[in-house]
């Protein structure tokens, strides 16, 4: 089946995000170290976003780096650090080419300094497209999230700039990183691994979650596609009958 010619663009997703699993296994099973599999997963990100602009998707967020990540061999975080340099250096010119805006989500000030400045660049320079939203989510997890929303929302109410009985789920979401971008209809998980990862928890409360065997490196516009047609053919009722 061509999933993309049976897709709505009607109904299409707000916002989809990815988390990008397998990349280790990938390498394994190739008898490499498991920086191979970083490396050729940039391809599988590259022929996402253009998927999504082709179809009309709006937002996407990525899962690249997580607060746990940071416990990985010092080796391997070093070697993915330098990849995220060198990636948003190469494919920045691209993504302005083709009205992606890059947003970035996370602890961003806990990156290496080369790091932070290459991200800030590409997010200046790619300011004012609009064609597609790409989010990355760097030294990210949700819990930290939701805690430091607290801690700022906690901070709001002891400088009397806030009545604790105005806060509702609203204005807590104001607090979120995520602030301004419509929470995610569609949450993929590659690999076959079936767990959400502490990545963003409180706005995949009503997410459809799709869950793919293909590991990250493999996964190309036709699995992007399939996921798509998939969400398009449940229903949802947001805990309504």
């Amino acid at each position: 089946m061509d999933f993309k010619d049976n897709i709505d663009k009607n109904k299409l997703p707000r916002h989809i995000a990815i988390i990008m699993d397998g990349n280790g296994r990938w390498a394994k099973q190739r008898g490499k170290d498991r920086v191979f599999g970083h490396e050729n997963g940039i391809q599988a990100v590259r022929e996402t976003v253009e998927a999504a602009g082709e179809l009309g998707v709006k937002n996407l967020t990525f899962y690249a780096f997580s607060t746990e990540n940071w416990c990985r061999p010092k080796c391997e975080v070093d070697t993915l650090m330098s990849l995220l340099v060198n990636a948003i250096k190469n494919e920045t010119p691209e993504l302005l080419e083709k009205g992606v805006r890059l947003s970035a989500i996370g602890d961003i000030d806990s990156l290496p300094p080369e790091c932070i400045q290459e991200l800030q660049d590409a997010i200046e320079i790619t300011k004012n497209n609009t064609r597609l939203n790409v989010f990355i989510a760097l030294s990210y997890s949700s819990q930290w999230e939701i805690v430091n929303a607290v801690k700022q929302i906690a901070h709001q109410v002891k400088e009397n700039n806030l009545d604790p009985e105005s806060i509702d789920k609203a204005m807590f979401q104001r607090f979120l990183q995520t602030n301004g971008t419509p929470d995610p209809d569609l949450l993929i998980r590659t690999s076959g691994e079936l767990r959400i990862s502490n990545f963003l928890l409180w706005q995949i409360a009503y997410s459809e979650l799709y869950f793919t065997p293909v590991l990250w490196p493999d996964f190309r516009k036709k699995h992007f596609y399939q996921a798509i047609h998939d969400y398009q053919r449940r229903e949802r009722r947001f805990g309504k009958t």
